[in-house]
């Protein structure tokens, strides 16, 4: 079963200095119909002015990803982190028992990523943070895991049984991918267009998967970007 989750359906604010939509349930936007998926409880596509961003604020508690698609973000943490995070690369932060931290867009361009909360596989783990660069190279033409519970020598390492893949196809392109029993899959496509088995996904869309075996993936455009989502 492939639910398909709207682009143009998702929650929407315009604060000058950030365009967000959300996915899931997030802050002022309710939803009771969406507040995750499984394991995974949010995926924000924010686009930031220049110079604009979160002064500092807490988490605690949850894994979150970062995944820039342009520009570039500072990251500054009570774990005495300050980095610039920049388009390829992936940060994964662990709230744990509790972090501070501020983002702002580089002063020159704006930002566009996806911030991503997934529950962790248990509260009151020790704060922790991890940044990996996946050039578009490694991307092309397959699955490329960007995270995972082992945090091999690729992947960074996330505190949750569940594996996240980046990939970038050119029109035609295709990738199978099987789905072991009881297990979900979520795509969520940042560019271009996608068919998924049955299934026809555009700019924004996402993909809630249940009870399928395996997926076949196949970009009916050039460019197009997704993350996939293994979840328990």
């Amino acid at each position: 079963m492939i639910f398909v989750r709207k682009s143009n359906e998702r929650g929407h604010f315009n604060f000058g200095w950030l365009d967000t939509f959300h996915t899931f349930s997030f802050a002022d936007y309710y939803d009771p119909s969406f507040m995750g998926f499984r394991d995974l409880r949010v995926i924000n596509e924010d686009r930031i002015q220049p110079g604009q961003g979160f002064p500092t604020h807490s988490h605690r508690d949850m894994e979150i990803i970062t995944y820039v698609i342009s520009g570039r973000i500072s990251h500054k943490d009570s774990m005495g982190n300050s980095v610039a995070i920049h388009a390829g690369e992936v940060q994964r932060m662990t709230a744990g028992k509790g972090v501070l931290h501020s983002e702002f867009s580089d002063p020159n361009e704006m930002t566009h990523l996806l911030q991503i909360w997934i529950l962790p596989e248990k509260r009151g783990l020790e704060p922790s943070y991890e940044q990996k660069r996946f050039p578009r190279e490694v991307k092309l033409g397959r699955l490329c895991p960007i995270a995972d519970p082992k945090g091999t020598d690729g992947p960074v390492k996330i505190n949750q049984d569940l594996t996240l893949y980046a990939s970038i196809l050119e029109s035609g392109q295709n990738v199978v991918y099987p789905i072991a029993p009881g297990r979900g899959c979520w795509i969520q496509l940042i560019s271009g267009e996608l068919e998924v088995n049955d299934a026809k996904l555009h700019q924004g869309d996402g993909a809630a998967i249940s009870e399928e075996t395996q997926l076949s993936i196949t970009a009916a455009g050039d460019n197009t970007e997704f993350l996939l989502f293994d979840l328990r």
